[in-house]
């Protein structure tokens, strides 16, 4: 069975989904969250192989409450399903780790593949977020400049920091990738978090992939 944890704080679509996977033999609802605070909490407890994850919720948004699953348990798979495919919707979600993106007019059978893809480890998207990945690759500069030049406030080791953030890559994993301690990698986010626009990961990753302004 695959265990989906469902976080939306729209109660009719929420019960809508859950109504939904429940039907399906090979998935169990195991929780469901109003918020991104919420929804962070419930995969604490209950352990989920999917979230599947709503984008503009109160409290903590579906990017942020995403970055802190994965970082407090990178296997488990976030399936974004929101009304948006801005580019910084886009760039937001994948950056904290989601491993799928779909739009609320997404069918039955579309949202159970990608509920069955996500806890197999493969990614899926909704053809319009396709076409704005290879849209934004194609237009993509060959060699963007390094952060540490586009945020001149950040040191050195901030910068590459940040630029581990925008990859996805929790606090530990970047610890271990830079050879530094988790407590001194938390003190570099805070920092970044104090010198950029940003009050946490999933704004900081919109300001590393160039989807929002780097100044108030």
């Amino acid at each position: 069975m695959i265990r989906v944890l469902v976080a939306d704080d729209q109660a009719i679509v929420r019960d809508g989904l859950v109504t939904l996977l429940s039907v399906l033999p090979d998935v169990e609802v195991v929780g469901e969250a109003v918020d991104g605070a919420e929804a962070v909490r419930l995969a604490g407890e209950t352990a989920p192989d999917v979230v599947l994850m709503d984008l503009r919720m109160p409290v903590l948004d579906g990017a942020g409450a995403t970055a802190r699953i994965k970082a407090a348990d990178p296997s488990v798979a976030v399936v974004v399903l929101t009304t948006f495919a801005d580019d910084a919707s886009i760039a937001g979600a994948l950056g904290a780790g989601a491993r799928g993106y779909l739009t609320k007019d997404a069918g039955r059978e579309e949202l159970a593949a990608a509920i069955r893809s996500a806890a197999a480890g493969q990614s899926t998207f909704a053809p319009e977020v396709g076409e704005r990945l290879v849209a934004g690759f194609a237009s993509a500069p060959a060699a963007p400049a390094p952060l540490v030049d586009r945020f001149a406030q950040l040191t050195r080791r901030e910068a590459e920091v940040l630029e581990r953030i925008a990859a996805g890559r929790s606090n530990a994993e970047i610890a271990r990738d830079l050879f530094l301690s988790v407590a001194t990698v938390k003190s570099h986010v805070n920092a970044i978090f104090a010198k950029l626009p940003a009050r946490d990961r999933a704004q900081a990753i919109a300001l590393a992939l160039g989807s929002a302004p780097d100044r108030p």
